[in-house]
């Protein structure tokens, strides 16, 4: 085979040729978009054992004060600001989701912390994150997909994760540092090497699920950081590392590989904006659908937690694993994903955001106590709907309450680009979402500067300065850092 023919060399010459011009203006909205929501959830993440332990873990790694951990204010490595991001982004699970699944917390910190040590501009963050989107939503349709039909039956992968996320993740970076093609190429063959493992399923199917959940992000990104500045530094990788004899599709776990879906057209179309969605609850986001019709239900008639005699959920079909079916809530991470817990949470209509997760509403007894009055089956129209339309998700909610029957059904959750308008999220929306996952993390002054800064990211000159625009003015970063403390300053 022709060495110029090579994949790797295609996603190398994609990411050096791209530039800010090249990207449509829906693209260039779609990045603020995802930037916006992923440092919104970020700085909710502070409040999560998870988020929490990334921040020690990020102080640990020590080095020059080079990037921002997100909501903490404070500056460490390149490398230890990545490995926080990613998962304060990742931690309450209320980022979005572009198939194969979750992209941003993997991709989006190494180059935001890249990006902010070197003071490149608003407009390159943007590009590296377009490239990497784009080349993670490719090279996830080239896979084993998660929500798969064969045969007209469900059929979820024997191995299953997003670590092909770590090509996006490593082509952003290289893009913000600059490199040449050939640099490029190295680096992305040196990111097959590195990859993490795919080890969701284990933790789909096992009872007492990882607290690290389908992945740990900050590893990832960490890993793409690696890859970027050994080839920096000259290290070769192997350029047939995406040819699938003995290279990445075969020992990452995959049984399909499509190599068209990743080249056809690259460059030239961008397919990620028509598939990102984004998250109203911080949950996995197969109980969306269903939270939406229950949430409609208690609300229109005013159904208290205590009235409800049961709820039955028609749910996707392919989710019936230990991991959503789990009642045994042993960390709050685990509630994450529990549907029991999930709807019984959603029927005390409490604000969707980081207190879903704090322990005082997790163990409340009597979401505890309503789990066991929730039950699961697999929605009937699954398939078919699926098959025809890619980001269906249908959902059937019926609640039995005052010795009535209460019955919503949804095709597609809010957030998500479809045939129905009301299902997409609006920028404004997004916007509620951040201020509300930066309430009592930050000042409110504070976040309606980083919102603005965020917002008009591509006319920022320098990412260092929109990210720490709290730094201005007299509610700057002293007042960010105390309000953390919990002091006044």
């Amino acid at each position: 085979m022709d060495e110029n023919s090579y994949l790797i060399k295609s996603l190398a010459q994609f990411t050096q040729s791209t530039s800010f011009d090249d990207l449509p203006s829906a693209v260039v909205d779609e990045c603020i978009r995802i930037i916006l929501d992923s440092v919104g959830c970020a700085l909710a993440g502070t409040t999560h054992p998870r988020g929490k332990k990334a921040v020690d873990y990020a102080r640990l790694i020590g080095g020059s004060p080079e990037a921002t951990i997100l909501g903490i204010g404070e500056r460490v490595s390149v490398f230890g600001a990545a490995f926080a991001n990613g998962e304060l982004i990742n931690a309450l699970d209320y980022d979005a989701i572009l198939p194969p699944g979750h992209v941003c917390p993997y991709v989006l910190p190494g180059a935001l912390a890249v990006a902010e040590a070197a003071e490149v501009s608003g407009k390159a963050l943007i590009v590296a994150t377009a490239i990497a989107h784009e080349m993670s939503n490719r090279i996830g349709k080239a896979m084993d997909y998660h929500r798969d039909i064969k045969d007209g039956k469900v059929s979820p992968p024997a191995v299953w994760g997003f670590s092909s996320t770590i090509f996006g993740a490593t082509a952003g970076i290289g893009k913000i540092k600059g490199f040449s093609e050939d640099v490029l190429g190295n680096a992305l063959a040196l990111a097959a090497s590195v990859s993490p493992v795919n080890s969701a399923a284990a933790w789909r199917e096992h009872k007492r699920p990882t607290t690290i959940k389908y992945a740990l992000a900050g590893l990832l990104c960490q890993s793409a950081l690696t890859a970027a500045y050994m080839a920096e530094l000259g290290h070769r990788g192997d350029l047939e590392i995406m040819e699938p004899e003995f290279g990445y599709p075969r020992f990452i776990g995959t049984t399909r590989w499509e190599p068209e879906r990743i080249t056809h057209d690259l460059g030239a179309t961008w397919g990620f904006p028509t598939e990102q969605s984004y998250k109203p609850y911080p949950h996995c986001r197969i109980l969306h659908a269903p939270l939406d019709a229950l949430l409609h239900i208690v609300e229109k008639h005013g159904i208290k937690p205590e009235e409800i005699e049961s709820v039955e959920a028609w749910v996707e079909a392919w989710v019936e694993r230990p991991l959503w079916l789990n009642r045994s809530i042993e960390d709050v991470t685990d509630a994450q994903f529990s549907m029991a817990h999930g709807l019984a949470l959603a029927a005390h209509r409490i604000t969707p955001g980081s207190s879903w997760q704090s322990p005082e509403v997790v163990y409340q007894p009597s979401i505890t106590a309503l789990m066991d009055k929730i039950t699961f089956r697999a929605h009937p129209d699954y398939v078919a709907s699926v098959t025809s339309h890619a980001a269906a998700r249908p959902a059937r909610i019926e609640v039995r309450a005052r010795g009535t029957s209460f019955v919503e059904e949804r095709s597609y959750p809010k957030g998500t680009p479809s045939a129905e308008p009301t299902t997409y999220f609006t920028t404004d929306e997004l916007a509620e979402k951040f201020l509300a996952n930066a309430d009592g993390v930050v000042p409110r002054t504070v976040a309606m500067n980083l919102l603005d800064a965020l917002l008009n990211l591509s006319s920022q000159s320098n990412v260092a300065k929109a990210i720490n625009h709290a730094a201005e003015g007299p509610n700057g970063r002293a007042a960010w850092k105390y309000e953390i403390a919990g002091k006044a300053p």
